[in-house]
């Protein structure tokens, strides 16, 4: 079963707790960006046309021992999709080929 590219966002807010909010992107329509504001600030993007999610420095202030170690947990993370990526769209990239020629229709090998 396939479904259509889809943006789902949740956001829940209880008396006495701390706001939750989860974005999850199931969608090609991403644009991701990283730069540096004229104040120094450092920020990463990720948006669809559904949501947009900014990630910068601990309260918007000077880059931290902590801001550092985030964003090298996000490039390991990002890393790791990639690679992912990469090796499943190379797995099913195999298998389709695989099936075109068992079929027949493909070109011999």
């Amino acid at each position: 079963m396939t479904r259509d590219p889809y943006t789902y966002v949740m956001m829940s807010i209880d008396p006495g707790a701390p706001a939750y909010l989860a974005v999850s992107f199931h969608t090609p329509d991403l644009r991701v960006g990283a730069s540096v504001l004229v104040s120094g600030r450092p920020y990463l993007s990720i948006r669809s046309r559904d949501a947009d999610i900014t990630v910068s420095t601990s309260g918007a202030g000077p880059v931290t021992t902590a801001d550092v170690e985030i964003a090298r947990q996000i490039f390991n993370a990002a890393a790791r999709y990639l690679a992912d990526c990469e090796r499943l769209h190379d797995e099913q990239q195999s298998a389709d080929s695989s099936q075109v020629n068992a079929s027949g229709d493909g070109v011999a090998a």
